[in-house]
């Protein structure tokens, strides 16, 4: 076989066409709405690039504080760096009020997004040319770089969540391929950049400690064990020494976990604690009907606000510790297999599943949050008919659950477009896929029969999904004429709830197979 027809070659190629294509995308999405975040990053990178590090974390010039790990705040500085080449104001120290509105300012930042994505094509190319995914590798390039929820919050909201999640993807491989000190050097490096990724520690420290360290010896586990101790700690003590040093520790970790801000965010994402509230809510109204003096809280669920306060009516208040309980009694099952059966091919799904847990039970969850499970089940969609159902869903109602950050007119027609192109392309894809394995080497699934006869959606998952047209056909049509003025958190919250059903399916499904399966 040449080179140019070697499978690396050809796959080097489909990468670089599917980036390509998804550039090309995000170039045509600069102009659209930009977040409160867009001017949140805008004013780190001046605060990066005009004060010393010493003030980073103290500074309070603005509301947009940085309370992000140290190793983003240097990421932050990197992108500012040519800032002073296009357009001063990038980098000027205090922000204005009315950031400028010129092209090349916008396009400088929408840009930088773009450019951090090489990271995740990068890891996400390592990943797809492991020979457990070398079927189709550009359909599994698709599936993360075409992510229309990702598309969505990067490069239309405002982040560089693909920056972040290419580091994750990039220490799975690492564990893929049994390099577990890599991988547990560049975990910690993620840690060091966005700290919510600390759900999946319990994962990480489990099964590296059985699978790097456990079954070698003593004398060779306790050496390893020092060596993946030395290793994580030299990437803390580069990201977090300076600060030790300057006697900020406590301001740093005070703005990196800010409990203060409440068991909601304004939005609720679509998790378990909907449903804590939905009952609430019941209750309330029930006693109240019966004769009860029940007080409502100030905070009001529609209104959507998030304080120190408990919303709660009638159920117990909850609190951080609560929440930290419930992911780890959620996350146990799963734990158990790390420790138990530590095996690289299953680790993918676990540290998604951990994230899974964080995002369904944590404290203060974003709806953004939802990528760092979705993306990486993406990789191992086509591992089964069973993954594809699921995973077919879940990128649906994930992307569907983002829709209000959106919330602007003009935006609409292009986040329905995106949820029904990547849609298309996963019923395509998938039916093309298993059509060819079935037609060539006759697999079953779970000895389920011909995979041509089989369907990746049921009239279970289809009825659901076909409720979302429901939801969004009342929420810009009917509500309005219904309600007026009144109630304007009503389909925010039908949302969440609708969206929170999927979530909790989502969620039961993989702790199922992984009790079943690893």
């Amino acid at each position: 076989m040449t080179a140019s027809t070697s499978p690396s070659t050809s796959t080097a190629a489909a990468a670089a066409w599917a980036f390509a294509a998804a550039t090309c995308v995000k170039l045509l999405l600069v102009p659209t709405y930009r977040s409160t975040d867009f001017d949140v990053h805008r004013y780190w990178l001046a605060l990066t690039h005009a004060l010393p590090a010493r003030q980073w974390y103290t500074d309070v010039s603005s509301q947009w504080t940085l309370d992000y790990p140290p190793f983003f705040a240097h990421f932050s500085r990197l992108l500012s760096l040519p800032a002073p080449l296009v357009d001063a104001a990038l980098v000027s120290l205090p922000v204005p009020d009315a950031p400028p509105s010129s092209a090349a300012y916008l396009l400088y930042l929408r840009l930088t997004v773009a450019f951090s994505d090489l990271l995740l094509l990068a890891s996400v190319l390592l990943l797809v040319t492991d020979a457990r995914r070398r079927q189709r590798p550009f359909f599994a390039l698709v599936l993360v770089l075409w992510s229309p929820a990702l598309l969505a919050v990067d490069h239309v909201h405002f982040q560089y969540n693909g920056f972040l999640m290419g580091l994750l993807l990039l220490s799975l491989h690492f564990l893929e391929q049994g390099k577990d000190l890599a991988g547990g050097v560049v975990f910690a490096a993620l840690l060091c950049s966005k700290h919510l990724f600390l759900v999946a520690a319990p994962v990480y420290f489990l099964y590296l400690f059985r699978h790097y360290c456990c079954g070698r010896g003593v004398v060779r586990g306790l050496g390893r064990l020092v060596l993946m101790g030395a290793g994580v700690l030299a990437v803390f003590a580069m990201a977090f020494a300076p600060f030790v040093y300057y006697g900020q520790m406590q301001q740093l970790f005070s703005r990196l976990f800010p409990f203060g801000r409440g068991l909601f965010h304004a939005y609720w994402a679509p998790n378990f604690w909907v449903f804590y509230i939905i009952l609430d809510k019941i209750l309330a109204f029930l006693l109240r009907r019966l004769g009860f003096d029940i007080e409502m809280p100030e905070g009001s669920f529609t209104r959507g606000l998030v304080g120190d306060s408990s919303p709660f009516a009638v159920l117990p208040k909850v609190t951080p510790m609560t929440t930290f309980l419930l992911v780890i009694l959620a996350m146990t099952p799963c734990l158990v297999k790390a420790f138990t059966n530590p095996q690289p091919k299953h680790i993918i799904r676990w540290v998604a599943y951990a994230c899974s847990c964080g995002f369904m039970f944590g404290w203060h969850v974003h709806e953004k949050a939802s990528l760092h499970f979705t993306i990486p089940l993406a990789l191992i969609a086509m591992d089964s008919l069973d993954d594809v159902r699921h995973y077919f869903f879940l990128s649906i109602v994930s992307c569907y659950s983002l829709f209000p950050l959106l919330f602007e007119n003009q935006e609409y027609p292009i986040k329905v477009l995106l949820l029904l192109t990547y849609g298309a392309l996963m019923w395509v894809g998938f039916s093309s896929h298993f059509a060819a394995n079935s037609a060539g080497e006759g697999k079953k699934v779970n000895g389920s029969g011909n995979l041509v006869k089989k369907k990746f959606t049921g009239w279970i998952s289809l009825g659901y999904l076909s409720g979302m047209f429901a939801i969004e056909l009342w929420s810009r049509v009917f509500h309005h004429h219904v309600f007026g003025d009144r109630l304007p958190f009503l389909p925010l919250m039908m949302v969440s709830v609708y969206c929170g059903v999927g979530m909790m399916y989502s969620w039961m499904w993989q702790l199922s197979w992984i009790v079943r399966n690893t």
